[in-house]
């Protein structure tokens, strides 16, 4: 028996430190960083929207993958895409839903078909293949077409649920997985996966990012965006800023770090890419990864003064620090403005609101304005900070992170972009008019809706989204 605790005491020590060290440990190198700002030309504020008429009937305008695509189309010599979701998965016959990954796996492929000896490379989650359980054709046929496909290796970033990763990096890991012998349903699909499918699945974490590195005619051009090249996606609500310039190749060597950490790869990123040459332009703009769009989102909200527009547009909200500085900024004074997705639909399965409402009844009693994007089985993907000062020049934080826990504190592979520029430059005026029609609605459509359309005052399901939040027991 004294031998059965001495052991038992030991598993505890190794899970207590394996939970704690994969909690904190060394982020790679080349992740959470904020680059200079940098003038850039042909900066562009794109968006996808689904909106509903008074008659109820649903319309979808896109222009986010048109321009990922030209990009594609017009590249000279390299393609470095990053983008969570490439997959057929969730997308019923029943929904008009638009074929955007295969568009977009066919784009590239036809481009290299094209152009021998130029080169591409696709960094992706292998939530895509479900962690190993299943084969993903539209990955196989980019690898087929010689373009390397690699799937970031996960287990290299921090954990935010260890309750379960420690368990999961003691005994699970060390077994793969396999896309044969599969015994149970598939999530999202038909095939069956492996139980190791969902035991990996459980630790809550992802490459999120959403860019495009190319170069064209004019030059090197990025694109960071909240949308995903996935078909069950496309009716959703999205954002995309498109640049060219000095911050179009950081973005690139961004995107190095994760293809050396992930599998040792060099490929299709060049050690030397020269910039466009002088830039004047008006618009600066830098690019964040991870903690440091925390960062900067703090750093905009703080320093928003009274009289000040603040606009906040976002799929999850839930980070507490972010939370209490928005209920500051309320307080100052700052005119305030929280547009959030309901959190009800999620590809064809109910939610139950968390933990937009559950955050939003905390703001609400604060005295901000919170309002609801109209969902009818999409969802209200954006991520949008806009900051207009009464006085100088305004700032936009955009691109693919929710201000949520595990987006924020350098759990999840995140990219954004800031701009600053005075509030009528186009990128900015775009993006406040896009932000103010789902605001107040224009004539004969429907894009939000009142809070008390949503809102949900149960102090049991508010203490449930802290406890999530807190401990990573959550898939927001």
């Amino acid at each position: 028996m004294r031998r059965g605790r001495w052991f038992l005491l030991g598993l505890l020590a190794v899970y207590l430190s394996t939970g704690a060290y994969h909690l904190y440990k060394p982020l790679p190198e080349g992740l959470d960083v904020v680059t200079p700002y940098h003038p850039a030309e042909g900066v562009e504020f794109l968006a996808d929207a689904t909106w509903t008429d008074t008659q109820g009937n649903q319309h979808t305008e896109q222009e986010i993958f048109d321009a990922a695509l030209e990009m594609i189309g017009q590249a000279q010599s390299l393609v470095v895409a990053d983008f969570f979701l490439v997959n057929q998965f969730a997308a019923t016959s029943e929904a008009a839903h638009r074929p955007l990954s295969s568009e977009f796996v066919l784009g590239l492929a036809e481009w290299h078909a094209q152009r021998p000896g130029v080169e591409a490379l696709l960094i992706t989650d292998p939530f895509n293949t479900l962690y190993g359980g299943i084969k993903q054709p539209l990955l196989s046929r980019l690898e087929a077409q010689g373009i390397p496909v690699i799937e970031t290796d996960l287990r290299a970033l921090r954990d935010p649920n260890p309750l379960w990763s420690a368990t999961w990096r003691i005994c699970c890991q060390w077994f793969g997985n396999s896309s044969h012998g599969g015994w149970l349903p598939n999530p999202v699909g038909d095939t069956p996966v492996t139980l190791r499918t969902y035991l990996a699945l459980l630790n809550f974490k992802a490459n999120h990012r959403k860019t495009l590195v190319t170069d064209g005619p004019d030059g090197w051009t990025g694109l960071v965006t909240s949308g995903n090249p996935h078909d069950a996606s496309s009716r959703h609500d999205n954002i995309a800023v498109r640049f060219r310039g000095a911050a179009a190749i950081d973005l690139l060597h961004t995107e190095r770090a994760v293809a050396e950490f992930s599998n040792g790869t060099r490929t299709a990123l060049p050690d030397r890419v020269e910039a466009n040459g002088a830039v004047d332009s008006p618009v600066g703009i830098r690019v964040l990864t991870e903690s440091r769009i925390r960062d900067a989102a703090l750093e905009m909200i703080d320093a928003s003064d009274p009289g000040d527009q603040l606009d906040l547009w976002m799929f999850y909200l839930s980070h507490r620090a972010i939370v209490k500085a928005l209920l500051a900024a309320q307080q100052r004074g700052v005119d305030l403005r929280v547009l959030l997705d309901p959190n009800r639909d999620a590809f064809g399965r109910k939610k139950q609101g968390l933990p937009n409402r559950q955050v939003a009844l905390e703001l609400n009693a604060g005295g901000v304005s919170v309002r609801w994007c109209n969902t009818q089985g999409e969802q209200c993907h954006a991520k949008m900070l806009l900051h207009r000062p009464r006085d100088g020049d305004a700032t936009l934080l955009a691109g693919s992170a929710n201000f949520t826990r595990r987006n924020l504190d350098n759990f999840n592979l995140e990219t954004n972009v800031q701009i600053q520029a005075e509030a009528g430059t186009p990128v900015i005026a775009d993006a406040a008019q896009f932000f103010d029609t789902r605001w107040h609605n224009e004539p004969g459509r429907v894009h939000s809706l009142p809070y008390q359309e949503y809102a949900d005052d149960s102090r049991l399901r508010y203490w449930r989204y802290r406890m999530m939040e807190a401990t990573g027991l959550s898939s927001f």
